[in-house]
């Protein structure tokens, strides 16, 4: 059973502070983020139609995006009572340092795979090339969207909350279950994806895993969003893999794959291969050397991720400060 850094006194439904207590906070406010993301789809959808052409379907991700930010933050605000420091979001210089790293880890680690399996000769090269300009820079702004309101949602809010949940059961105990709970639902909202099956949501899971590591260890949303947009830019319009499932419109290389799928993960791309998990395994390692130098201690890091800062308490100039030491 569940309960909350400000357990005492508090009541059964409320914390001290006056909140409700986490799991009443995610039943809520996912009740509400999935309605607004829902709303967000549909205007978005009135505006282009039911054309099923990328264009379309882009602005569809964008319209859910929209409203899945706007919804994240005003929950954590008017229900979580959080700061947007406390989401991971304290936009300091140190934050833009981040990521950067994060771009540059992600591109990395697709473009090992991609070395790795032209290496085995379990694919090859078909052909090189300018892609076609517009949908090659209307995919980077898609994946820019995608790769900020999914951290946003699944390890700025949820695994927040989580942490502060199983708070009293010790930093790293909670810091640990916050890290799979919110991987297990970023391996489930992949589910529906073309081409998903077991070995492919275990390894969205385990990404997830990496992302939450690299989001509790320093402290900052920002490497985990920069791997996420590189990871899925590189691996799709670089590449030329598919991206949990779907194809990009346009790509620098294309790749023909004819390995088994357990190297090269089939058709829904390279996350569900062995070598997509030696991926997160790797990332995992890099940002545990990395964090060790630019990041907060590792008691900051986990009394960051399991305590939260609350509007009314300390603002976001005091959260960053918090953080301040891994400068």
């Amino acid at each position: 059973m569940s309960t909350d850094s400000t357990d005492s006194p508090g009541s059964a439904l409320r914390t001290a502070d006056g909140r409700y207590r986490m799991p009443i906070r995610l039943a809520l406010g996912s009740v509400v983020i999935v309605f607004v993301s829902a709303v967000g789809a549909a205007l978005a959808a009135s505006l282009v139609g039911t054309g099923d052409g990328e264009a379309n379907r882009g602005v569809l991700v964008v319209g859910s995006a929209v409203g899945t930010t706007l919804a994240v933050l005003f929950v954590a605000r008017e229900g979580d009572k959080r700061t947007v420091a406390d989401l991971g979001l304290a936009l300091d210089r140190r934050w833009w340092a981040d990521l950067l790293v994060g771009f540059a880890l992600g591109a990395l680690l697709l473009t090992g795979i991609f070395l790795v399996l032209v290496g085995g000769e379990w694919a090859r090269v078909a052909r090189v090339g300018l892609p076609a300009l517009v949908p090659w820079f209307g995919t980077l702004g898609l994946f820019l969207v995608v790769g900020f309101y999914e951290e946003l949602f699944v390890r700025g809010w949820l695994l927040t909350n989580v942490a502060e949940g199983f708070a009293a059961l010790g930093e790293r105990l909670a810091a640990a279950i916050a890290i799979v709970a919110s991987a297990g639902v970023f391996g489930a909202l992949h589910l529906a994806n073309p081409g998903a099956t077991l070995a492919s949501t275990l390894g969205v899971t385990a990404a997830g895993v990496f992302l939450g590591y690299a989001f509790v260890r320093t402290a900052s949303l920002a490497l985990p969003v920069g791997v996420h947009v590189t990871w899925n830019f590189v691996q799709g319009a670089v590449w030329g893999f598919p991206v949990s499932g779907i194809a990009t419109p346009a790509t620098v290389v294309e790749t023909v794959r004819s390995g088994p799928g357990l190297v090269t993960g089939g058709a829904f791309g390279p996350e569900a291969s062995l070598l997509g998990l030696g991926a997160s395994v790797a990332g995992t390692l890099v940002v545990a050397v990395y964090a060790r130098r630019y990041s907060p201690s590792l008691a900051v890091a986990l009394t960051w991720t399991t305590t939260p800062a609350l509007r009314g308490e300390r603002d976001g100039a005091d959260r960053a400060t918090e953080a301040a030491s891994r400068r």
